[in-house]
């Protein structure tokens, strides 16, 4: 027989399940520090910032990636920018300062510059989560944009080599978001992006969090967190692509056709409501088998036959309808995920 859990109860050991450990942890900060100050010794005077989902506070196990960067002074800037020099230069001396002070300690460590869009791709050749292929790193070479807001950092696959962004600013609205919220922020995106990763990939992370920024601003249960989320996000996608939330740069482009994009965030957000409205009415298993359809391999699927067929034969006593919506009829009606390709 299923053990009958509150949907509190499953989220917590869902994202408990998908966090990353202190020892991943350690081990990512540890070897963006040791990059960090290689970079900054071939730009003396630079600053560097870190971005992604370890400087967000957000990031899943298993650990892959880092991200940083450093913003040269403007003495060393001059000659970069739009229509003046690409940053391909500077990356190719980040390149060679990171081989110098690293090749030693990670002897299967390589490094790419050519073809790369925004930064230096740097494999160590070396997990930091057992069992993964690899750990890697994005190291961005960056310059002040003259406004003072936000910084030029390169793309290599556009004429004017340069873009402009705010990896900073982002970084400190996502750290503040999780004060607020009391850590609600993070955890809630620590679900959404699994739930991103089983469901096709629709968004990338950053736009999952820029939208979280806008309706996650204070505490909440999780469930209702993930309710307010899908919610949101499917009615401003119905508006348009998501803006960047510092107003620097342009909107956050989807990984999928808007259309597609749009079911996947309705479908999630009618299964959360369903889920809600199952456990308000003492229906349990059947509001966990509706969390399993956003978050699978996380939340485990049961068998909630028994209260579906009560809860149908309640129906039309009452004088109601038998129509199951999504898959309300567990056991008789198999969900179909409006997602699936």
């Amino acid at each position: 027989m299923s053990r009958k859990q509150s949907l509190a109860s499953l989220l917590g050991e869902a994202r408990r399940e998908i966090q990353v450990t202190d020892e991943e942890l350690k081990e990512a900060r540890r070897r963006r520090r040791l990059l960090a100050t290689a970079v900054r010794r071939v730009f003396p005077g630079s600053i560097a910032y870190f971005n992604g989902s370890v400087a967000h506070g957000d990031a899943n196990t298993p650990l892959t990636d880092v991200d940083l960067g450093v913003i040269l002074t403007k003495g060393d800037a001059k000659p970069y920018g739009p229509g003046r020099r690409s940053a391909v230069p500077l990356m190719e001396q980040a390149r060679d300062s990171i081989h110098d002070d690293l090749d030693d300690e990670f002897p299967k460590l390589t490094i790419e510059v050519v073809g790369r869009r925004r930064a230096v791709l740097v494999r160590f050749g070396d997990p930091v989560t057992k069992g993964q292929r690899d750990f890697t790193a994005d190291v961005m070479t960056a310059i002040p944009h003259p406004s003072g807001r936000g910084l030029y950092i390169p793309n290599t696959q556009i004429a004017d080599q340069w873009d402009r962004a705010d990896p900073i600013t982002h970084t400190q609205m996502v750290l503040q978001a999780i004060k607020d919220t009391e850590k609600a922020f993070a955890r809630a995106v620590r679900l959404l992006k699994h739930w991103n990763k089983t469901h096709s990939k629709p968004m990338c992370s950053w736009n999952i969090k820029a939208l979280a920024l806008d309706c996650l601003d204070r505490p909440m249960p999780l469930i209702n967190a993930l309710q307010v989320f899908f919610t949101y996000a499917a009615d401003e996608l119905d508006r348009g692509p998501t803006p960047d939330p510092a107003r620097v740069a342009g909107p956050i482009p989807l990984n999928m056709p808007h259309r597609e994009v749009h079911k996947r965030l309705c479908t999630a957000r009618d299964y959360i409501d369903l889920a809600i409205e199952h456990e308000e009415a003492g229906r349990p298993l059947s509001a966990q088998h509706c969390l399993h359809q956003v978050l699978p391999e996380i939340v485990p699927d049961v068998d909630a036959t028994h209260e579906e067929a009560g809860r149908l034969a309640a129906t039309v006593r009452s004088g109601g309808t038998a129509a199951s919506g999504l898959g309300l009829a567990v056991g008789l009606v198999t969900p179909t995920r409006a997602w699936a390709i």
